[in-house]
């Protein structure tokens, strides 16, 4: 059996995608979940907004202003 291509270049680019695409949805769990500890309510449309971001910088700048936020469009400001 040949298994070469899962050593090819477009095997590793489908792993990395993969892996990018766990990690934001991870990342987007965890600030639901530090937004829902604290007590803030999240709009259907705020939740899509976190959940369909794919980008990790965003989503990290959200997790951190999470932290403080008194509301969910605090972590938004600035944007």
């Amino acid at each position: 059996m040949d298994l070469s291509f899962f050593q090819s270049p477009l095997a590793q680019e489908l792993r990395d995608e993969g892996r990018a695409e766990g990690k934001a949805e991870g990342e987007a769990k965890a600030l639901l979940l530090v937004l829902a500890g604290r007590g803030i309510d999240v709009s259907d449309e705020t939740r899509e907004r976190i959940t369909n971001c794919t980008d990790h910088a965003t989503l990290s700048t959200w997790l951190t202003r999470a932290a403080t936020a008194t509301s969910a469009a605090e972590i938004f400001e600035d944007e």
